[in-house]
């Protein structure tokens, strides 16, 4: 498989260097410890957690507490933090430098989740652009010297878009980068990336670097990105999904030293094989990592000859002893299928209406009213 390449771009996000100008992008239930530490043993880059949030993280929520640790081999470490209400989410921040939990930390706008912007979160946020200003600022100030950054959508619709003031409001506050996911909310994941959208931010936000985010399948798509908007580094999230060392063909795309693979069936099994090892670590037992990686089943072998039996079993097996026999019934020299490996994975959905809290659209002004009803968009199963 050919990759195309691009010249060496270095990404600098404060005072965090990284040789190339790629980012795992937070996905809940996806990128805890295991995951990022997977992708790092094939890759370069900046590797964020799935999403924290803020409130759970103030009140020490014990899953939370875990999610927040970090590998030793981990570095830089990044955590994604998850709110609505500026104090709140200042004194998780605080909590996180003081602890040193992390060397960045990511704001998250652009959770789609109907449960998330029904009660005004995620990418509905943005829309009251007094409350999202407040709230960069006050993470900015709290995080301190620790690089503060921030990801969001193009807006709610395409007759409300926000990416352009969030994006000079988020520069203003201070903020160390913008990441834009080229989808508005009512697209959630469908259809094709605005990748036009990218471009426009990065003529409009001129003095920290733009990410873009959106339909990164592959190393080559990641230099067309660049290529065609001239951002500064690309945000990868569905696409790594059973394919974690499409970070070392990302890096050898961008003149990093990222591992040359030949994704055979062998190849492909032994990362599995990998994925479960590590979850079942970072869990601490054995059931519940091998049943964490039941739904990374379909994503690795996506185009592959593994039988229905064989996949049956994988998504229902509980020790590793039991994927070791599974695997091994495998043709471990199957070559590398081409283009039925390749292109979207995870869920896309279809375009639908925001779900918003009523007579949201009618002012960019937060009403006072609304402050307590935004509260229960602080869940922990959500997404951006």
């Amino acid at each position: 498989m050919t990759v195309a390449t691009a010249p060496a771009r270095p990404l600098r996000i404060g005072p965090i260097d990284l040789d190339v100008p790629v980012v795992l992008a937070p996905m809940a239930g996806i990128t805890n410890t295991a995951f990022r530490r997977l992708c790092r043993e094939y890759g370069a880059g900046l590797y964020v957690s799935e999403m924290i949030t803020s409130r759970a993280l103030v009140e020490r929520n014990e899953t939370t507490m875990r999610l927040i640790r970090h590998h030793e081999s981990e570095t830089p470490r990044s955590i994604q933090l998850y709110g609505v209400d500026p104090k709140t989410i200042a004194e998780a921040v605080r909590i996180i430098v003081a602890e040193d939990h992390a060397d960045h930390i990511d704001l998250n706008f652009g959770c789609p989740v109907p449960k998330v912007t029904r009660k005004g979160g995620g990418a509905a946020l943005p829309w009251k652009s007094k409350l999202f200003a407040d709230i960069v600022d006050q993470a900015v100030k709290a995080a301190g010297d620790i690089p503060l950054t921030v990801k969001m959508r193009k807006g709610i619709d395409r007759d409300h878009l926000t990416f352009l003031d969030a994006g000079r409001a988020a520069e203003d506050a201070g903020a160390a980068a913008v990441a834009l996911h080229a989808r508005t909310a009512s697209e959630f994941y469908s259809g094709h990336a605005d990748w036009n959208a990218i471009g426009e931010l990065k003529l409009a936000v001129t003095s920290i670097p733009v990410l873009g985010n959106g339909d990164i399948w592959s190393a080559d798509d990641a230099v067309r990105m660049m290529a065609e908007t001239d951002c500064d580094g690309v945000v990868v999230g569905r696409g790594c999904l059973g394919r974690p060392w499409l970070f070392g063909e990302l890096a050898n795309a961008f003149g990093g030293a990222g591992k040359t693979v030949d994704a055979t069936l062998g190849f492909v099994s032994d990362a599995f094989r990998r994925h479960a090892e590590l979850l079942v670590e970072f869990f601490e037992d054995e059931d519940r990592g091998c049943r964490d990686v039941r739904k990374h089943v379909s994503w690795y072998f996506k185009g592959y000859p593994v039988g229905g039996d064989i996949r049956t079993g994988l998504a229902t097996a509980s020790s590793l002893a039991e994927i070791d026999e599974l695997l091994g019934r495998l043709d471990r020299s199957a070559p590398y299928p081409g283009a039925d490996a390749e292109g979207q994975r995870g869920r896309a959905g279809h375009p639908k209406k925001t779900a918003l809290p009523e007579k949201w659209l009618e002012s960019r002004e937060l009403a006072s009213s609304a402050s307590e009803m935004m509260r229960g968009a602080e869940i922990e199963n959500s997404g951006g």
